[in-house]
């Protein structure tokens, strides 16, 4: 995994955030409208179909928007079916899109070449399509439909899920006994990685987990610079945490176990928009020194599956030299990115 690290100090001022193009909370007055155009829309088609799009902000009030025959991902619209690519450009408090045309590439730099599908244009792509987003709708239309359609903050069915009986809590705003690293912020309460990697004190092995976090906004970032973190279980098997919001879910991707397994759909939601897993893992058997069996995994990302009874065929960058199979640590990776985490509890199985 290629990093790139900010230049981050304890804390970020709104100030400092904003001049580098980085956001950390919703409620920062700095935020560019951008932030209010972005985001998830859903409603109909004209034909009575449910019909869904996702706006992606590239910065410098540019964009580009998805849309879904059928609803939104993780609900209707299910992966590798038709998709629309528009392009769109901030005018004055409302956006204007056209559908995407020219040499584009995957995460292209220049919103001019940037992709949200890996082949462009998608299958399914409609090239008269258009549409304005303006106070929270988006209007327009497919082809020869039209469309309106209401922005719209899904959340999590996972979201606020308490600890049951029995569970370690791990991080619930009071303190960070549990970790070694980290901060927590005096105002928020939130369990901060500052950019820099933190570990349980305590390790594990077979368990039921449940981790809240949230990914900064950074509009102008490609690829792996948006908000890369990691999720390791035992700190050998690491599920990414990273702004894949409307790309196509890839194994270096939010919800991807690194170089391994993509998700079986992308459920990353929109920046500075809480998020959960919820992981079952049962860490990798050994005898007599040599790996017997592999780790598996099920994994829910926003309350849906994205890895069902996962086998994992051996470690992933960035972990511990141990072999697999012995207790290890839940990593939460820094990788130079402020991220934001809380409700962090775990339930150790036999």
């Amino acid at each position: 995994m290629k990093k790139t690290f900010l230049s981050l100090g304890i804390t970020l001022s709104m100030a400092a955030t904003a001049a580098q193009g980085l956001w950390t909370d919703a409620k920062n007055k700095t935020l560019p409208i951008d932030f209010k155009i972005q985001g998830e829309y859903l409603g109909e088609l004209s034909c009575g179909c449910d019909f869904g799009a996702q706006v992606i902000a590239l910065g410098d009030g540019e964009f580009q928007a998805i849309l879904y025959p059928g609803g939104l991902p993780g609900a209707s619209w299910e992966r590798g079916e038709e998709r629309t690519l528009l392009s769109g450009k901030l005018d004055g408090k409302k956006a204007a899109f056209n559908s995407a045309e020219g040499n584009r590439r995957y995460l292209g730099r220049k919103a001019s070449e940037f992709s949200a599908t890996s082949q462009f244009p998608p299958k399914g792509h409609k090239e008269d399509s258009s549409a304005v987003i303006e106070n929270g709708k988006m209007i327009g239309k497919h082809g020869k439909k039209t469309f309106e359609l209401k922005r719209t903050v899904r959340k999590s069915s996972t979201m606020g899920t308490k600890p049951p009986k029995g569970a370690i809590v791990l991080f619930d705003g009071s303190g960070k006994a549990e970790w070694q690293g980290g901060r927590v912020d005096k105002k928020t309460k939130l369990l901060n990685t500052d950019g820099r990697d933190i570990k349980t004190t305590r390790k594990f092995q077979n368990y039921t987990m449940h981790v809240e976090f949230l990914l900064p906004f950074k509009p102008a970032a490609r690829g792996q610079g948006r908000g890369n973190s990691g999720f390791y279980q035992v700190d050998h098997f690491e599920v990414q945490i990273l702004d894949s919001f409307g790309l196509e879910g890839r194994n270096n991707e939010c919800g991807g176990v690194y170089t391994k397994a993509e998700p079986i759909v992308n459920m990353c939601l929109p920046p500075l928009q809480w998020q959960t897993y919820d992981v079952e893992f049962t860490n990798a058997m050994s005898k007599d020194g040599k790996k017997i069996k592999n780790a598996r995994m099920t994994l829910k990302h926003n309350g849906v599956v994205i890895h069902k009874d996962l086998e994992i065929n051996g470690k992933t960058g960035g972990s511990r030299r141990e072999p697999e199979g012995t207790p290890g640590s839940i990593k939460l990776q820094g990788h130079g990115n402020p991220l934001q985490f809380r409700n962090v509890w775990i339930v150790e199985n036999k």
